[in-house]
């Protein structure tokens, strides 16, 4: 309760700083709206439905591409992790490409697939996969030896080996690939909608941006930035927690 409070009197704070930089004129309503006129504009945004068929849009995206980034980024991290052939030749090229920016990727989207959706899935995609493969890769890396020659001696051999000992070892690293696929598939996502000529979020963000709408811009980036904070506090953070504390790891 107490840290909730404190986290309300920041955002008090930081509302009250941005009402007297309004207010002091120092930059034109235009281009600085007032935390009143940003409320207005999200009331109507919501109650008008636009910011709900966007946000519908948006994680439709997110659902889509997420899911293949999981599923690429992890096929691709057991098999980095498990062949250190496969390891040595193309590691290396795993960390470039996660370092690369996704927004990027969006012009080769682009002359791939054109402006639709299929371009904004793609960027999702390429954002969450590398990370994940990365510490799928890190997960099995970091079994500790001595349970693999444990398991050997009591019998445990091939697959039998990996999904009853180096899978549940790993765990917790893994739902750590988890949450950070979501956050740059989240971030991905804005930056593909944004060049993209498709309903979602960052579309939306690039309409009113083109229109100077600078009260509709802020309000957007907001529902962006709670969207990702929450669903990152009350899913991701939470089941990773869960695990590391089953796992013995944190208390």
């Amino acid at each position: 309760m107490i840290l909730l409070i404190k986290r309300l009197l920041f955002i008090v704070v930081v509302v009250g700083i941005w009402q007297l930089v309004y207010s002091s004129g120092v930059f034109p309503d235009v281009a600085f709206p007032s935390p009143s006129q940003v409320v207005e504009a999200l009331y109507t945004g919501f109650a008008d439905g636009e910011f709900v068929h966007a946000l519908l849009a948006s994680f439709k995206h997110l659902i889509i591409g997420l899911t293949l980034a999981i599923l690429i980024g992890t096929l691709l991290g057991v098999l980095l992790g498990k062949s250190k052939q496969a390891n040595d030749i193309a590691g290396m090229y795993l960390v470039s490409l996660q370092s690369i920016p996704s927004i990027v990727w969006v012009p080769l989207a682009i002359l791939i697939f054109g402006f639709n959706e299929l371009s904004v899935i793609f960027v999702v995609i390429l954002g969450g996969t590398f990370v994940m493969a990365l510490n799928v890769r890190t997960a099995i890396h970091s079994v500790p030896p001595t349970f693999i020659r444990a398991a050997r001696t009591m019998g445990a051999h091939g697959m039998n080996l990996f999904f009853k000992v180096e899978v549940p070892a790993s765990l917790p690293y893994f739902v750590s690939g988890l949450r950070l696929a979501w956050a740059f598939s989240w971030r991905a996502l804005m930056a593909g909608e944004l060049l993209s000529n498709g309903p979602g979020l960052g579309y939306s963000l690039r309409y009113a941006m083109d229109y100077a709408l600078m009260e509709t811009v802020i309000g957007i980036i907001i529902i962006i930035g709670v969207i990702g904070s929450v669903v990152d506090q009350l899913v991701f953070s939470k089941i990773e927690k869960h695990v590391m504390k089953r796992w013995g790891l944190t208390k």
